[in-house]
């Protein structure tokens, strides 16, 4: 065991590994007996392919390069494709990312579009589809822009010919339902096909605020009837619908203040733990009914798990495995079952549960231990107390090598990690980009705040008006026990943050002395400016919730917003930024550096181009964490080997 100061430690984890291995499975479905799902490749530019399981177990990538099945709708996507078997042989629809046009294809052949190309604004864009075989049609969401605005949009329920014919005529293409609300999830059909049920909601809530469940009638020709309003309101989310096998009415509701599960109304096990969650992105599936009639559910508190649930007896039976935490991707055929799951020692992989006999495999994607598993960290799971006595959930994985070790008369320096979001959570999986640091000596704490999701709705609302006050205040109060406790270095506490993360990290900076300095990433920085046009439709109202509406507090704008109050700065700070990203614009950092000129204040900025909201490409993330990590060297007086020197200006 050798001895050397905490952050120096040698680590066989680089940033190109962490790269390697960043994102995961997603999208889940079945094609006919075969499993299906997305998977990212961010050493092909980011993009994500469609990759099935074939019978005899190989595993087989459907799309080669520069095909990328990501759907663009509210920006954060969502469901991007659907198969079934036609004629022996498998046929998918998917989006591509690069133009958002439907396209069919089969196994070996090449994807022709079905949607055409809209000149006006960000285009036709879909999302969320279902096949209608018998009616040659697929139905999805369809986001349409009606100008160059980011608010000149309308979301309709649409159907699509599977033969071609709309590729190139708008008119092709079958409205559903009229515009009438902002916000609508696709179809969910009845067994037998006479009615269909989706989400719908308004601005200003978000989904996790409010939401409608509506049901229509399908007609003999396939148009629905008028919709009905089955459950939901301004104060009830419903995360998710679907059907039972005997045709009753299934959803995710947190009416009680938990999302639970409903079957026509009533409760199925009540619980406070959460069977649904944050509708972020389209498609999300927390549960799904199987022929048996029990159902398949992700729960948990603070965590979700893979579980089968008979809705007869409320009796609710978890997977056996090392899988603690499950995304909301599921799929089911039969008694099967196919999910995404990972665990502190294993990265998202893709499982398959036999419903009848309980047994869970590894199916695809599996993790693959690309360096001893003896660098991975140790986590703890932690509740701390913050101001007026609440609860703060956090994630602490302390420094961990297996030969290394740090002089008796040191502490270790830690990094904050604030989650997006911000409704939003961390979840408690392996993750090789905070190994990168834990295994160079530079502890990692995960601070799921107040407001965060998976620990119901009193605690998810705890934000509401105090963005920027709340989150800042957890953050703090974290780093600050566990540097009263002795675990870390009270002068060498970081704080790190994403989008809303990236908010919370910069205003960290501004309204605390508690950080020696942070990392920045494609944040919000100005609410004004962000509320007033310059971020996209589905986040455009958020604020009235976070902040407050602005025509009444407008000065609590200016109060929370870092750019307001560069200023305050006084710790180094990286920022990174994606030009191509329309949810948290450039601009924002733009006008946020300008204020910093001249102060003095060591920093580096770094604009990516080709990445939007959210870094995929290989040669970014290398970038990233290697300029991360000199930052933190030079400020906590670290010397890790074989880092570039990052540059900071003042």
């Amino acid at each position: 065991m050798r001895t050397l100061a905490y952050g120096s430690w040698p680590s066989p984890i680089d940033a190109a590994l962490a790269a390697a291995h960043d994102g995961h499975p997603e999208y889940v479905g079945f094609v006919g007996d075969e499993a299906w799902w997305t998977e990212p490749r961010p050493t092909e530019g980011g993009r994500r392919t469609l990759v099935r399981r074939r019978a005899d177990g190989v595993e087989e990538s459907l799309l080669p390069a520069p095909w990328n099945v990501r759907s663009r709708v509210i920006e954060y996507g969502g469901q991007p494709w659907a198969g079934a078997v036609v004629d022996g042989e498998p046929l998918v629809v998917f989006v591509h990312f690069a133009d958002q046009r439907l396209y069919r294809c089969r196994p070996g052949g090449e994807p022709f579009p079905l949607t055409p190309v809209s000149p006006v604004g960000g285009g036709l864009r879909w999302a969320d589809p279902q096949l209608r075989l018998e009616r040659g049609e697929v139905w999805c969401v369809l986001e349409e822009f009606t100008g160059d605005g980011p608010d000149d949009v309308r979301r309709v329920l649409a159907a699509v010919p599977l033969d071609g014919s709309a590729a190139g005529d708008r008119d092709g293409v079958r409205e559903l339902t009229d515009d009438r609300h902002r916000f609508v999830t696709g179809p969910r059909l009845s067994p037998d096909g006479r009615r269909a049920a989706w989400l719908a909601w308004d601005h200003p809530r978000m989904p996790w605020d409010g939401t409608e469940l509506l049901v229509a009638e399908v007609g003999e020709d396939g148009t629905l009837g008028r919709a009905r309003r089955t459950a939901g309101g301004p104060e009830e989310s419903i995360a998710q619908v679907d059907w039972s096998a005997d045709g009753r009415l299934l959803y995710a509701s947190d009416r009680t203040g938990w999302w639970n599960l409903y079957r026509d109304g009533e409760p199925l096990c009540p619980r406070e733990e959460e069977f649904g969650g944050p509708l972020w992105k389209l498609g999300c599936r927390w549960f799904a009914p199987l022929d048996s009639g029990l159902i398949a559910v992700v729960h948990g508190r603070g965590a979700a798990t893979l579980g089968i649930l008979d809705p007869e007896t409320g009796e609710l039976v978890d997977a056996a495995g090392p899988w603690t935490e499950c995304a909301p991707s599921l799929a089911v055929h039969g008694e099967r079952v196919v999910g995404v799951g990972a665990s502190p020692r294993s990265a998202y992989e893709v499982i398959e549960l036999d419903a009848r006999t309980g047994r869970a495999r590894v199916i695809g994607a599996a993790h693959d231990d690309a360096v001893d598993p003896a660098y991975y960290p140790e986590p703890q799971i932690r509740t701390f107390t913050g101001p007026a006595g609440r609860e703060i959930h956090a994630h602490i994985y302390p420094p961990h090598h297996p030969g290394c070790t740090a002089p008796d008369d040191e502490l270790p320096p830690y990094v904050v990690w604030a989650h997006g979001g911000p409704t939003g959570r961390a979840p408690l999986v392996l993750d090789l980009e905070i190994a990168y640091f834990t295994s160079r000596g530079i502890g990692v704490v995960e601070v799921n705040y107040g407001g965060s999701a998976g620990y119901g709705r009193e605690y998810r609302n705890l934000l509401r008006e105090q963005w920027g006050v709340v989150d800042v205040e957890d953050c703090a109060a974290v780093a600050t026990a566990l540097a009263d406790e002795g675990t870390a270095d009270r002068d060498r506490l970081a704080i790190r943050g994403g989008s809303a993360g990236g908010w919370t990290a910069a205003s960290s900076l501004v309204a605390t002395d508690v950080y020696a300095c942070g990392t920045i990433l494609y944040p919000v920085l100005d609410l004004a400016g962000w509320g007033a046009g310059e971020t996209h439709d589905f986040e455009s109202r958020y604020l009235e919730t976070l902040i407050g509406p602005y025509a009444e507090v407008p000065g609590r704008y200016a109060q929370r917003s870092p750019s307001e109050h560069a200023d305050r700065i006084t710790a180094p700070f990286l920022l990174l930024q994606g030009l191509d990203d329309v949810i948290c614009p450039p601009a924002q950092c733009e006008r946020f550096l300008a204020r910093m000129t001249g102060r003095g204040v060591p920093h580096a900025y770094i604009a990516f181009e080709g990445e939007g909201h959210g870094f995929r490409r290989a040669e970014t993330t290398i970038r990233v964490l290697e300029s991360e990590l000199s930052l933190y060297a030079q400020t906590f007086g670290i010397d890790p080997p074989g880092i570039p020197p990052l540059e900071l200006a003042k």
